[in-house]
């Protein structure tokens, strides 16, 4: 059942329980109130009656020790004829219950009454057919006789007003409980729209349409409900989102690993193929072991950087304070002209301020030399590649500039991604596989800093990152 009928079955079922208990004890208050009010009018007749007789029965001549029979029934047709009492009914009895005197239709059970005092009085309801009365008794002591006068009210109305009542209330609830049931109709539809407009938006995110949100259109608590559904569906939508990159990550890694696989190895199984099949002369078999070997070492630096990448994401790195001046003269070693003539072709310039940083030494190292080799790479013969570091407020800054072939604009987000290279034949040519930068990410990740890379096509880059302090206390 729909949560608005329970909504509306319910109301409905309290309405009309409170209507009928209302409706019950309404009716029979009134009825009560008129019943007292009657029974009070037949009490009193019932004494004017009795008061009437004794004045009647006093005024009889003396003749008589004993008021006769005959007498009393004069009375009696007096009394029920009087003319404000023309339509009541009487019954006089004698002190041994003979009736001396009843109205015609007077049908009250004399059996039913018990002895009364002198000058008590009683009542009681009394039903014949279709019609109610009240029947009350008094006693009257008059010339030495004990007589029983018993009077007979009709009540009719009233229990007909009753049952009028009931009928009437009866109508006029379902006339309120169906008025009561269309509003409550509305005001379910109403309470109920926000659930129904979570249910769609369930559907359609169940469909796949993740970006469908629930329409808001209170402040209330289902409001609140809606917007908390919405901030769930964005948090879903971009969970989603994050899976679907990563797993295209993986797919276009794992492609591209293949490729950078295939091309060296279907060159070196050509090559051993050729040095095993056939007899070469000495230059020629140089060249093909000197190809196998060249393409070898570009597959173990493959192999080795794409190991340092999983183990770096996967590990706590020990990070200490840490003097910059090893770091920038550890460089300065490896990109000494005097000491390795044959990397000459470009001049790496190398410039740092003193000072101090929290990180881990090797791993700076790393990210330095790869960010230097790529610089190098990407520079023309007689460039110069820039290294610099300085003291900042906020952690100590590093920079590699260089003036070489730079990045196209559209490239510059995809360029952290594992075997993405810009320029393929020129990475290939310098051994590269595309892993550097995306080795770079991670270590700087790890040290809660990022890589900032700025590239002008033809004009160069300029790749930087900071190391942030983190309670190290900078050394000017």
């Amino acid at each position: 059942m729909k949560f608005s009928w329970k909504i509306l079955l319910c109301t409905m079922l309290i309405m009309a329980a409170a209507c009928g208990a209302s409706g019950y004890f309404f009716v029979n208050y009134v009825f009560q109130t008129s019943m007292e009010r009657e029974t009070r009018q037949a009490l009193d007749e019932s004494s004017i009656l009795r008061f009437a007789f004794e004045t009647a029965a006093l005024n009889i001549p003396s003749k008589y020790d004993v008021l006769p029979d005959g007498t009393v029934e004069q009375i009696g047709v007096y009394l029920e004829n009087s003319g404000q009492h023309g339509n009541r009914l009487l019954r006089i009895s004698d002190e041994n219950g003979k009736v001396l005197y009843a109205s015609e239709g007077f049908t009250g059970d004399t059996s039913l009454w018990e002895e009364r005092g002198e000058n008590t009085r009683v009542y009681r309801v009394v039903q014949s057919g279709d019609s109610y009365y009240i029947q009350t008794q008094t006693r009257i002591n008059v010339s030495d006789r004990m007589l029983t006068l018993e009077t007979m009210k009709n009540v009719t109305a009233v229990y007909t007003e009753r049952t009028e009542g009931f009928r009437m209330y009866r109508q006029v609830t379902v006339i309120v409980l169906l008025c009561s049931g269309a509003v409550m109709t509305l005001i379910a539809c109403w309470l109920t729209r926000p659930i129904r407009l979570l249910t769609r938006a369930t559907g359609k995110m169940a469909e796949g349409e993740y970006s469908y949100r629930a329409e808001q259109i209170s402040n209330d608590e289902m409001g609140q409900l809606t917007a908390d559904f919405n901030h769930m569906a964005e948090a879903l939508e971009q969970n989603i989102q994050n899976l679907e990159n990563e797993v295209r990550a993986r797919e276009d890694f794992i492609a591209a690993f293949s490729h950078e696989l295939k091309t060296p190895l279907t060159a070196m199984i050509g090559y051993a193929d050729m040095l095993r099949s056939r007899k070469l002369d000495d230059e020629k078999h140089f060249l093909c072991a000197n190809y196998i070997y060249t393409e070898g070492k570009r597959l173990e630096t493959m192999a080795l950087r794409l190991l340092d990448i999983i183990v770096t994401r996967r590990k706590e790195i020990d990070r200490k304070t840490t003097n910059v001046s090893g770091i920038f003269s550890y460089l300065q070693e490896i990109y000494d002209e005097t000491k390795n003539p044959e990397d000459g072709r470009v001049k790496v310039d190398i410039c740092w301020e003193k000072g101090e940083l929290y990180a881990e030494e090797n791993l700076l190292k790393t990210v330095l030399i790869n960010l230097t080799d790529n610089a190098i790479k990407a520079s023309e013969e007689g460039q110069t590649v820039e290294i610099t570091g300085r003291r900042m407020e906020n952690g100590y800054y590093f920079q590699v500039r260089d003036a070489g072939i730079g990045i196209p604009e559209e490239e510059i987000h995809k360029i952290t991604e594992a075997f993405y290279m810009v320029d393929k034949s020129r990475s290939r040519a310098h051994n590269g596989a595309g892993l550097g930068l995306a080795l770079c990410t991670a270590i700087l990740e790890l040290h809660h800093s990022h890589l900032k890379i700025e590239s002008t096509l033809g004009v160069g880059s300029c790749m930087s990152f900071l190391i942030p302090d983190e309670g190290v206390n900078a050394d000017e």
